[in-house]
């Protein structure tokens, strides 16, 4: 079986997240290959956008929103996502368990007692009957009936696990600041939720690997769940196993793959390349050491935006009175340092839509 080192995956992977080679894509195309992206904080999904796309107009991505063709809401691993309306209906369903699991786990002292199903009865007519709602208008407004759980533990349950929600614009347009309002996401949207197969079959299982392995692959099969957080998954593969091929890493793990996917040659060169905070390219895996060294895999869950050098996190980026401002975590080269900067002042200009903006890259660590 073949054997894919480190910076074979590298490249597979930048491919595969349009990383490589910036693509010719419509953004709603891109967030539909890329399986949504992370969008915990509301205007990452446009860095991660811009350092995808050629001419990436960050006015059509927010067009996308208010036209209902994008929406976000709670799905991978229970976090914010960014996703097209027909994912968001296709997968909400798959991965109700999951998210009912980690609400639920996270208040299960407060949430004792308290019938979930009359919970999320309760939750969606509140939705549905006084319009969107703040997480903390609706734990007020569900406490007057259930008071000893809290406002807080009843509200997140709702809306992140209970009932299907998008959260509604203005929330996530470009350059737009303001608060989370929630919405049924059937009613947003205009269809209804797709309900689960029968037992036994699992498509949307297979599907999500499908759509996973084309935009993270090659990855083992506990890749995947990380990605998605979801049970199950071994007997969507076990479906998987005819039309997939196979690969072991250097640690000897099997890796999955789609046959036409693409594989670069490891030495083709990556361009300097700046990722949002959360991004899947780093999250959406269990072993991240293709892109990020274990001594930095901590940042990757704390909001950290990286800077990929060579296909790899090099440095940590930030923005403060309009100035993006790069700190290495290595020693980066002359040459580094430059491409650095070119990417750098070019993403500063981005951000700054057309205000005045700045750029500064630190010492490298010694």
């Amino acid at each position: 079986m073949t054997v894919l080192d480190t910076r074979a995956l590298n490249r597979a992977t930048l491919a595969r997240q349009l990383l490589l080679d910036r693509a010719d894509l419509p953004a709603v195309d891109a967030v539909a290959h890329l399986g949504g992206l992370q969008a915990q904080e509301p205007q990452e999904p446009f860095v991660g956008l811009w350092s995808r796309l050629r001419a990436f107009d960050p006015h059509a991505l927010s067009d996308l929103l208010t036209e209902r063709r994008v929406v976000r809401t709670h799905l991978m691993r229970r976090t914010v996502h960014l996703v097209t309306a027909d994912d968001a209906l296709a997968w909400r369903a798959r991965h109700d368990a999951m998210l009912r699991q980690r609400s639920v786990g996270a208040y299960r002292r407060e949430l004792a007692g308290v019938d979930l199903d009359a919970l999320a009865a309760a939750g969606r007519a509140l939705l549905v009957d006084g319009g969107p709602r703040s997480m903390a208008d609706l734990g007020r407004a569900l406490a007057e009936r259930w008071p000893e759980p809290g406002p807080r533990a009843l509200g997140e349950v709702v809306i992140a696990a209970l009932v299907p929600v998008a959260q509604m614009p203005p929330r996530g347009l470009w350059r737009v600041r303001a608060g989370v309002r929630n919405a049924p996401l059937a009613s947003w949207l205009g269809r209804e939720v797709d309900p689960l197969p029968r037992a036994g079959s699992d498509p949307v299982g297979q599907a999500l690997v499908r759509r996973y392995l084309a935009a993270f692959g090659p990855a083992a099969s506990a890749d995947v769940r990380a990605w998605c957080g979801l049970a199950g998954l071994p007997t969507a593969l076990a479906a998987l196993r005819d039309e997939l091929v196979t690969f072991r890493d250097e640690r000897g793990r099997e890796l999955l793959d789609l046959p036409g996917a693409p594989r670069p040659d490891p030495e083709t060169p990556a361009p300097v390349r700046f990722l949002p905070a959360f991004d899947n390219a780093v999250l959406g895996y269990l072993d991240r050491g293709r892109i990020i060294d274990d001594a930095h895999r901590g940042l990757s869950v704390t909001g950290a935006r990286f800077v990929l050098v060579d296909g790899r996190v090099a440095a940590t980026w930030s923005v403060r009175d309009g100035t993006v401002t790069v700190t290495p975590l290595r020693a980066l080269s002359r040459a580094d340092r430059t491409a650095v900067a070119e990417q750098g002042g070019a993403l500063a200009s981005f951000l700054a839509d057309g205000e005045r903006h700045g750029f500064e890259i630190e010492a490298s660590p010694r």
